[in-house]
């Protein structure tokens, strides 16, 4: 459905700049804007290498499943309905860490992983649980205590001070991840 409303985007875009008689102008745009996104990329390639190389030093380490060991008190109460040794708590624990760090793409195998932790957990398999909800909104909401993304789309964007960002991001995240934490407690009452 996306692919389908991008296409109807672009082509009224071009309809419009053919009545304007600025078809050149937008053709030159998007000929200059998929340079500079290919410059982005090759740009964050860098710092994705670097947060994942660290995070995979940590992994390998064991610092990261200490962490986990230490957000499991938390994690329990959190999740209730999910005992404090499942393989689903540390899986969430890991997703949750890499997005704390800013690594989303990262976290993603992570999220799998966790989600189908819990859905060994689940009775019913064609429904979500209320931990799969929870662990959905944590995951969306997300705190970030270094936004990795946002700093590398900053600096490639030639900003002054691209980490100037990071308290106000993760003061945001706090109050996104609080107001999804309470909207899914209050919404499994009637689940």
């Amino acid at each position: 459905m996306v692919n389908v409303i991008w296409i109807i985007l672009i082509l009224i875009g071009l309809i419009v700049s053919v009545f304007n008689g600025r078809l050149e102008a937008v053709t030159q745009s998007a000929l200059d804007n998929a340079k500079y996104a290919v410059e982005l990329c090759f740009s964050l390639i860098g710092i994705y290498a670097l947060w994942l190389g660290l995070m995979r030093v940590a992994q390998e380490s064991g610092m990261v499943s200490r962490i986990a060991e230490k957000a499991r008190r938390v994690l329990r109460f959190i999740f209730p309905d999910v005992p404090l040794r499942h393989p689903a708590i540390g899986a969430v624990a890991m997703n949750i860490i890499a997005n704390m760090l800013g690594l989303g793409n990262a976290a993603t195998p992570l999220g799998i992983k966790a989600i189908k932790e819990l859905q060994k957990l689940n009775p019913q398999k064609d429904r979500a649980t209320n931990a799969m909800c929870m662990f959905l909104a944590i995951n969306t909401s997300s705190v970030q205590l270094i936004p990795s993304t946002v700093v590398a789309l900053r600096s490639a964007a030639g900003s002054s001070n691209p980490t100037e960002i990071i308290g106000t991001a993760f003061i945001a995240t706090i109050c996104s991840t609080t107001a999804a934490i309470i909207s899914a407690r209050i919404l499994q009452r009637y689940y």
